[in-house]
C-alpha cells in the first residue's frame, strides 16, 4: 500500500508501480475547469484519483488493457472519497474509444508505454506496461486528436527520444504542441523526460523546466509544491 493524504493506493498486481513520472503527471496536467477527465493506461489508478481529487467537478475515465491491473485499479477507486467520479474500463485505448463513439474530453492524459525497439521484458505485464512501438503512437494520437474537445489537451510524459517521435506523430494529424516541460533530476543535469501538452489549437508553444532535486536526497522546492497535497512527507 502506498499511502497519500486523501487515499491510498494498492499496487498488488501492477508491472508499473508508482512512479516519479506517473505522480508528476497527476500533480502538473491541467486545463481550465474539466469537466471530462481521461487517462489512458491507468494502472493502478494513481494518476486518476490525483486528477479527481485536484478537480472537484470532473468525472474521470480510466482505461486499462491489463485485466488484473484494472481490477486493482477498480478497488482502489471504489475506496476512494472520489469514487462517484471515479469509472475504470478493462480496455484498450481503441476499444474504449470504439464503444465510447460520442464521449470527448477536456483532459486527456497518459503515461504510456515508451521502450520503443528495445530489448522486451520476458516478463509478459512488465512487457504490455512498458514497452510500445510506433503503431502504438500513432494509434494514440490520432484517436486522442479525435476526441479532445475544441480548447481540451492531451498531456504525456515520455522519454526524450521517443517524445521527438510522438512531436511528428502529433503534427501530421492537426495536434498542435502546445507545451514542453523539460523534466530534470538536478539543476545542473540534462533533461530525462519531456511532458508534451498537445490541444488542437495552433497556440505558441511554450517551453519550461522542473527540476525534481536540489541536491541529491534534498527534493527541490518545485517538487514538494506540486506534490504538497498528495505525499504524507511533505
Amino acid at each position: 500500500m502506498f499511502q497519500f493524504k486523501q487515499f491510498a493506493i494498492n499496487q498488488t498486481n501492477c508491472a508499473m508501480k508508482i512512479n516519479t513520472d506517473g505522480v508528476l503527471l497527476g500533480a502538473l496536467a491541467a486545463v481550465n475547469q474539466p469537466e471530462n477527465i481521461l487517462d489512458i493506461g491507468t494502472g493502478t489508478g494513481v494518476i486518476a484519483l490525483m486528477l479527481a481529487q485536484r478537480f472537484a467537478n470532473a468525472t474521470v475515465d480510466a482505461v486499462e488493457i491489463d485485466k488484473a491491473a484494472a481490477h486493482t485499479a477498480r478497488i482502489n477507486f471504489q475506496n476512494s472519497k472520489f469514487n462517484d467520479r471515479l469509472a475504470l474500463y478493462a480496455h484498450s485505448f481503441e476499444d474504449y474509444f470504439e464503444n465510447h463513439a460520442q464521449k470527448k474530453y477536456d483532459l486527456i492524459v497518459s503515461n504510456p508505454p515508451f521502450y520503443i525497439n528495445s530489448l522486451e521484458s520476458p516478463e509478459a505485464k512488465k512487457n504490455m506496461a512498458k514497452h510500445a512501438d510506433g503503431d502504438f503512437f500513432e494509434g494514440l494520437i490520432k484517436a486522442v486528436a479525435n476526441r479532445l474537445t475544441h480548447t481540451g489537451t492531451c498531456w504525456l510524459i515520455l522519454p526524450l527520444d521517443t517524445a521527438e517521435l510522438v512531436k511528428t506523430i502529433a503534427q501530421q494529424n492537426n495536434l498542435h504542441l502546445q507545451k514542453t516541460i523539460a523534466i530534470k533530476s538536478y539543476p545542473d543535469s540534462k533533461p530525462h523526460r519531456e511532458m508534451l501538452v498537445f490541444g488542437l489549437n495552433d497556440a505558441m508553444s511554450n517551453d519550461e523546466e522542473f527540476v525534481i532535486y536540489r541536491e541529491e536526497k534534498v527534493y527541490s522546492d518545485e517538487y514538494q509544491n506540486a506534490l504538497r497535497d498528495f505525499f504524507t512527507i511533505f
